[in-house]
């Protein structure tokens, strides 16, 4: 059974990686303008685009993070 601690720490963990993904979405979302502008210019963009990759992969951790502690809530209610 689960103690109450830790159903606060789980919902704390929720908020925390919540708040990863939500600023991670702001953060590609910025990468992607950047490679964009880098493009109209005609300047290379191979290391903005290297940048980018590694933003994909941290949101793609996050996400399963999220996920892992959903199920983790998911059959403390269950």
């Amino acid at each position: 059974m689960i103690r109450l601690m830790d159903l606060l720490a789980l919902r704390r963990d929720l908020l925390e990686i919540e708040e990863k993904i939500a600023n991670g979405l702001h953060l590609i979302d910025e990468q992607r303008r950047v490679i964009a502008g880098l493009e109209r210019d005609g300047c290379p963009a191979d290391h903005a685009k290297y940048l980018l990759a590694g933003l994909e992969l941290l949101q793609a951790a996050h996400h399963d993070g999220r996920n892992k502690i959903l199920k983790e809530l998911g059959e403390v209610a269950g």
